[in-house]
């Protein structure tokens, strides 16, 4: 099999991550059998600076017609000045929309030897392992009308519509319901119930697809948005499939994040149509870019995710999540994960680390 990977290092740490992570994927497919092209693109501040935009229509045009799409992280101080339109991160937006990826998977898992780098106690936080999916095309960030008007008395009023249809929310509940399946089938579906009308639609749609749609042996919970921030923190390991609107959950994934001990840690996978797109959860971090500190596993983890969901190359991918495990079992951190008496390494070198493990594990 041949595969062709749209390549989008984007700006900051993310043309660092994605080098080492590329070389990953290099080393799984000649493991396995499989031939990956690599197709680079620029996007977001990099494709500002270069064309003025930060999505060109040739960028655009290489993601559709690739089996998927491996992405860095964009944006940064220097274009935080540009207009909304387009700043770096409408790249991001305009990519989720045109390849019609409505499902977000950001898996949460805490490897056993970073539970003491978790700011919670290692007895709260020791086994977490949850997935949150959350709606990607929908909700605040893409409803109309939106923008910022000036009154006639001079005042400026800022306007962002949180907007669902039916349709949408059925189809991220049949995706968390899914995913649930192939887990401890538990489902806990997110919204604002109480005091937002959209939120009242998004409850009454997951139930019914819920009841309607041959999911019985999927247990479903609802919670508002606030508890589900405290539970979160209070006791992670009663969550397992967490599904909920785009901004909670922007939100909620980035909370949960922080459970195994660092944002460097988390892959996620956009899904919904063809192409699927993959990115670790990370920013930019222009403040440590070019200077070989960034955290390379959160991509090296997302790779993985695209071996399996989009690649069809499940045992490659469970190889690559076993290497991670291996090195940090064996005591090597990144700035952002070090601990006491664990051995402080590069981006190139955790890399390299990984790619060893991976080798030796093939043999």
């Amino acid at each position: 099999m041949s595969y062709k990977i749209a390549v989008l290092p984007g700006d900051g740490i993310g043309p660092e991550v994605v080098r080492e992570a590329t070389e990953v994927l290099k080393q799984s497919a000649k493991i396995y059998g499989f031939s990956v092209e690599l197709a680079e693109g620029v996007v977001g501040g990099a494709s500002i600076d270069a064309h003025g935009r930060p999505l060109t229509d040739s960028v655009m045009r290489l993601a559709k017609e690739s089996d998927a799409v491996l992405l860095g992280a964009m944006g940064g101080p220097k274009w935080d000045g540009l207009d909304y339109s387009i700043r770096p991160e409408r790249a991001l937006l305009a990519l989720r929309q045109e390849l019609a990826l409505f499902a977000n998977l950001r898996p949460v898992k805490l490897f056993t030897a970073l539970a003491s780098a978790s700011t919670l106690r290692r007895e709260v936080v020791e086994g977490t392992d949850l997935l949150v999916v959350r709606e990607l095309t929908g909700g605040i960030y893409f409803g109309e009308p939106k923008g910022i008007t000036r009154l006639p008395d001079g005042i400026e009023r800022g306007v962002n519509t949180e907007i669902y249809s039916t349709p949408e929310i059925e189809r991220i509940a049949k995706a968390a319901f899914e995913a649930a399946r192939k887990r401890r089938k538990k489902v806990m579906s997110v919204d604002k119930a109480n005091v937002l009308e959209s939120s009242e639609l998004w409850r009454k749609i997951v139930t019914r697809v819920h009841r309607e749609s041959g999911f019985e042996d999927v247990r479903l919970e609802h919670i508002l948005v606030d508890n589900c921030a405290m539970q979160l923190i209070r006791d992670p390991k009663q969550f397992d499939v967490v599904v909920t609107t785009n901004m909670f959950g922007d939100i909620l994934s980035d909370e949960a994040a922080m459970l195994t001990g660092s944002i460097g840690m988390l892959p996620s996978a956009s899904l919904g149509g063809r192409v699927g797109m993959y990115e670790p959860v990370h920013g930019s971090a222009p403040d440590i870019a070019g200077q070989d500190k960034a955290n390379p596993l959160a991509t090296i983890l997302t790779v993985a995710l695209m071996l399996r969901h989009s690649l069809d190359q499940g045992k490659a991918a469970d190889r690559i999540e076993g290497a991670v495990e291996a090195v940090l079992n064996g005591g090597y951190r990144t700035l952002d994960i070090q601990e006491k008496d664990c051995r402080l390494v590069g981006c190139k070198e955790m890399a390299r680390l990984v790619r060893d493990k991976i080798a030796q594990g093939a043999q």
